[in-house]
């Protein structure tokens, strides 16, 4: 089951990412994103955290969907750094603008990551409004 796990992640790595999501989701970082994660996605020390090669990036989409959604009010450990700056949540976005900035962080900054689908976004914050 791990094996064939492991082949699926690798085919969505091979596979060339949608240009219009890309495209679409630089829009929506420029608008919302870049003047707390900065235009090359370096962050601030200690206030706002990296988005460039950061595990809670390139990690378990769930998490950084329900950060986009929730967004954070309390102080967070990413990568052995510490961030205290709170993030506003952008449950605002539609279930495709949050898809797609986030498709667009995972694969900006020196990232490289499987797209995120609005599928996903919509079942995580289905899932959140039923709690």
């Amino acid at each position: 089951m791990k094996l064939i796990a492991l082949f699926t992640a690798s085919i969505f790595l091979l596979q060339p990412l949608p240009k219009e999501s890309m495209e679409r989701g630089k829009k929506v970082y420029d608008l919302y994103c870049l003047s707390c994660h900065m235009p090359d996605g370096s962050g601030v020390p200690r206030l706002n955290p990296p988005l460039a090669k950061a595990s809670w990036v390139l990690g378990d989409k769930k998490r950084i969907i329900n950060v986009v959604l929730k967004g954070l009010d309390e102080q967070v450990e990413i990568d052995g750094e510490y961030y205290t700056n709170v993030m506003a949540p952008h449950d605002f976005l539609s279930n495709q603008e949050a898809a797609d900035v986030l498709t667009y962080i995972r694969n900006s900054f020196g990232n490289k990551a499987s797209p995120v689908s609005a599928a996903e976004v919509k079942s995580i914050r289905e899932a959140n409004q039923k709690k």
